[in-house]
């Protein structure tokens, strides 16, 4: 009775559990959305009356070009941006499709960042692009996911030769949790973006709003490595980046996991009185077994002596 009760209470928690976090999800994204709103609006109604002037102008200080073929200049200029080539001087770059940028494009599209600079423009290549995404990312799940039970291991060895050098073991938890978190954050975060702002020219602030959108896959693109063709770039630079791509999400999952269940923790906090609640019914069996049992004794004993029948003490033949 007690198990079908609790059942029952974790039915109903569950069917009200859903739409009470899918509200607060939505007021989430809503809330967002509303920020994001009141500080980007006014940025791009000043970046669309920039664009706007300086294409009135053009258009009135010569006087041969016509708007129709301006705009059409515009949009091969955008095009071919997207894919790779820019202007310079009289002649076109390219090298965003040699081995190197192929290799971060490879890397980008089976951890689902997605940047969006850059994509497949012939058939065969977004075929392709679909069969290696296909089984490449669910082997990149699976190396992320070793790549963070290694760090988990190392964690618990520096936790271990922390109790045993130092005899911290009520602390040594917190400790090594609160030291990886800060390292991870240290060599993940913090100090990535010098690098992006010595090869890229970013400021510190761009570098350090890159490796986040980056290891957490969000990938908006506005901000992508190895882009600018003014700029010399080494051979090893995108490798090091793409390495980093690697044990920077599996840092920052084992943090995302550490902040769900955080959060599973606090909403779904009956959770850690399921096992008492286990053992009260297991106590409530036995309980009912041992009353069982004295019943029968006791409906043996009547049967023996009758109903009206008193009971009488009778003594061992032995001691007759």
């Amino acid at each position: 009775m007690v198990e079908a009760r609790w059942r029952r209470q974790q039915r109903q928690k569950r069917r009200w559990g859903v739409p009470v976090l899918l509200v607060v999800y939505v007021g989430y994204v809503g809330l967002g959305a509303g920020v994001l709103q009141a500080l980007e609006r006014p940025a791009e109604a000043r970046a669309a009356q920039h664009l706007l002037r300086q294409r009135w102008e053009l258009l009135a200080n010569h006087t041969c070009l016509r708007g129709p073929a301006l705009q059409r200049l515009i949009e091969g200029i955008v095009q071919a941006y997207k894919s790779g080539i820019t202007l310079q001087g009289n002649t076109t770059s390219l090298g965003r499709w040699d081995f190197s940028g192929s290799f971060f494009f490879s890397i980008s599209a089976i951890t689902t960042i997605g940047y969006g600079n850059l994509s497949p423009s012939t058939a065969a290549g977004r075929i392709f692009c679909i069969l290696f995404a296909l089984f490449g990312i669910p082997l990149n799940l699976v190396l992320l996911n070793e790549i963070g039970q290694l760090m988990l291991l190392g964690v618990q060895h520096c936790g271990h030769r922390l109790e045993e050098a130092f005899h911290l073991q009520e602390k040594s938890s917190l400790l090594i949790k609160t030291s990886a978190l800060v390292t991870g954050l240290l060599l993940f975060l913090l100090l990535p973006p010098l690098l992006l702002s010595d090869k890229e020219g970013w400021s510190y602030e761009e570098g350090f709003y890159y490796s986040f959108i980056t290891l957490s896959t969000i990938g908006f693109g506005d901000y992508v490595i190895g882009m600018n063709p003014d700029r010399t770039y080494p051979g090893w630079y995108k490798n090091v980046i793409s390495l980093w791509i690697l044990f920077g999400m599996a840092w920052l999952t084992l943090v995302i996991k550490l902040c769900i269940n955080f959060l599973e923790s606090s909403s779904d906090f009956c959770q850690c009185n399921k096992s008492t609640v286990e053992k009260f019914m297991d106590g409530n069996r036995n309980s009912t077994k041992g009353l069982h049992d004295v019943e029968i004794c006791n409906d043996k004993d009547t049967k023996t002596k009758g109903p009206d029948e008193p009971h009488t003490y009778t003594a061992p033949a032995e001691a007759l």
